[in-house]
Parts: C-alpha cells; sequence; structure tokens
C-alpha cells in the first residue's frame, strides 16, 4: 500500500487537505483543545471549536495559527498529525508528499517552521507554494498563459492579493486584515454600543447571518445573548445589517487599499488583461455580503465570487499536485 500525496490549505480559521486522486476529504477549524496542567491534546478540529468560550479552567481551545502562520509549533504539528491520521493517508511503505500553502509575505524562518511542522507530522516531502497562485488556480484561472490575472483571497488570517502571468506573481500584498478580524470588529461594536459582550461565536454567526461592508445592500436582523456589562446578568439584544455595516467600514477600507496598492504597480498591459478578465474573489472570507460589490465600485474593474471560494485553495493544491514535477523542475532550475 502506496502513501498518497496530498495539498494542505493551513488556514488560520480551517485546515482542508486534498488527496491526489479523491479531491478534498478534510475541511475542519484550525483549534486545538489542551488540557493547560498536563499538555495533553484532548480535542482537534470541530469538536475543539465546539468548546471555544466554553471549557472549564484547566482546558484551553488554542487557535495554533495566527494571521496565516504558525503562532504555536508544538500545537500546530499535533493539529497536522490529528488531521494526517484521520485521512489515512499514510502508505506502509511511504510517506506522502505535501504541498502546502503559505501568505506571500511571510519571512524564510516562518516558512522553515510551517516545512519542519509539516514533515514531523509525516510528511516526506514538503513544498511551499504561495496562497494566492494557489488559489488562482484552484478558481479556475489560466495562470500560465502570458496575461494578467488578478485574485484577491481573503482568509481567516490574512487577505493576500496578486496580479499573476506566466505562472508567477507579478506584484503582491498581504494584509492582516480578514474574516477573523471582522469577526474581532462586531464584537467590539457591541460592547461600546450595547455594554454587551458576546463569544467569537456569537459574532461569527452575526457577520454569516447579518453582515455586509456595501451599504444599504442587506436589511437583516437578528437576535443575540451575551453578557451585560453593567449588571452582569445574560442580555438579548437584537442587531441589524445597517449597524454591522458601520463597524465593518473600517477592515473592509484596508482590504480594498491592499488592492488598490497591488494595483498601482501593476504594468500597464497586465492592468488591461484585469479590466477584460476582472477580479477573481476566493477564500471563506470573500463571502461576507457585499464584498464584491465594494471591491468592483472602489477598483473601477468587474469583480466576480469564485465557484466554492472556501475550497479555491485546496482544489488548487490538488491541481498542482498533478503537477508535482514541474514544481520540483522549477526548484532545481
Amino acid at each position: 500500500m502506496f502513501s498518497r500525496d496530498i495539498g494542505i490549505d493551513l488556514g488560520t480559521a480551517n485546515v482542508l487537505i486534498h488527496v491526489k486522486g479523491k479531491g478534498i476529504v478534510l475541511n475542519e477549524p484550525s483549534v486545538v483543545a489542551m488540557d493547560r496542567n498536563t499538555g495533553r491534546v484532548l480535542e482537534v478540529g470541530e469538536e475543539a471549536r465546539r468548546m471555544v468560550g466554553r471549557t472549564p479552567g484547566n482546558i484551553e481551545a488554542i487557535r495554533p495559527l495566527k494571521d496565516g502562520v504558525i503562532a504555536d509549533f508544538d500545537v500546530t504539528e499535533a493539529m497536522l498529525r490529528h488531521f494526517i491520521d484521520k485521512i489515512n493517508v499514510k502508505g506502509f511503505f511511504s510517506k506522502p508528499k505535501m504541498l502546502i500553502c503559505c501568505p506571500t509575505n511571510i519571512t524564510k524562518v516562518e516558512q522553515k517552521a510551517i516545512k519542519e511542522a509539516a514533515e514531523k507530522s509525516g510528511g516526506k516531502k514538503v513544498y511551499l507554494e504561495e496562497e494566492p497562485k494557489v488559489a488562482a488556480v484552484g478558481a479556475g484561472m489560466e495562470i500560465y498563459q502570458p496575461s494578467g490575472n488578478m485574485v484577491v483571497d481573503i482568509g481567516g488570517g490574512t487577505t493576500d492579493v496578486a496580479v499573476l502571468s506566466m505562472g508567477n506573481i507579478v506584484t503582491a500584498e498581504s494584509v492582516k486584515m480578514a474574516g477573523d478580524k471582522f469577526d474581532v470588529e462586531i464584537l467590539q461594536y457591541i460592547k461600546k454600543e450595547y455594554k454587551m459582550l458576546i463569544g467569537e461565536r456569537t459574532a461569527e454567526d452575526i457577520k454569516v447571518n447579518v453582515a455586509t461592508v456595501w451599504k444599504d445592500s442587506r436589511h437583516e436582523q437578528m437576535d443575540i445573548r451575551g453578557r451585560d456589562m453593567v449588571s452582569g446578568l445574560p442580555r438579548t439584544i437584537t442587531v441589524y445589517s445597517e449597524e454591522v455595516e458601520k463597524a465593518l467600514r473600517e477592515p473592509a477600507a484596508m482590504i480594498v487599499q491592499a488592492a488598490k496598492q497591488v494595483l498601482e504597480k501593476t504594468p500597464p498591459e497586465l492592468s488591461a488583461d484585469i479590466i477584460d478578465r476582472g477580479v477573481i474573489l476566493t477564500g471563506g472570507g470573500a463571502m461576507v455580503h457585499g464584498i464584491d460589490q465594494l471591491l468592483a465600485e472602489e477598483l473601477k474593474v468587474p469583480v466576480l465570487l469564485a465557484e466554492d471560494p472556501m475550497d479555491c485553495v485546496a482544489k488548487g493544491t490538488g491541481i498542482m499536485l498533478e503537477n508535482i514535477d514541474k514544481i520540483e523542475r522549477k526548484k532545481i532550475v
């Protein structure tokens, strides 16, 4: 029994794993529940996410990745090992090759940490690829042609914006402003406006069900529960799309600014291609209501949401695994 090659979208919010020949086999939150006293891993993924904000003192639910890079090396390694064991791709005679995605602006030290964590969790040979490039491949863009393609990959921890041509990144920006920061802004807004404390999961529910970043494009409301900061007692309030839009203006503006900076540095011939082809939005954060309209208005080019935006990076790793010999040749040259 030989091992299968796997592609990993090692995200701040979710880990997706693509197995060669099988497709995406795993999509779980990047959360690990640990016993503080013994350092033992109790739960990983969805089971651990359910524990966020609900654990007793000795149990801690940790997100080992922060802003797209490893914040806790040992916990990341434990999480990867758990997921790789779960999908059962190791062979008796060989270990799988792994292709892992990382943000465009991470340092050599951070790259080395990702590689080491993957090798320790059971990878034979580990390749790193830049996230926007893999996302563009997964979204079905023809990045190996001599024409300009622009992708905005809004993940959990980082937003990567890149213009690609002939299989490589021409210009890119990476900002630590993405889906998780939207949650934080919502949390802070509720705290400031209503003097009420809510948890991460409630903030995420608001983002999915009510939030928008495009003015007057959504008119939803939602009852949420939390703890009153004055009385200390549980309380229920109603939040509306209009007020959440105000809370998210600043983080949304930072994503727009990153996209503008990339366009400003793009060669004119490629800019002309982008007007024809438009900008593709990928990543879980791209599903925030109205972000495509906002970018289209600000950048003055068509903006399209990829099909299954959250799966684009994982799909892209699968396509790149099929052409792993190209990557190996490129590394040798």
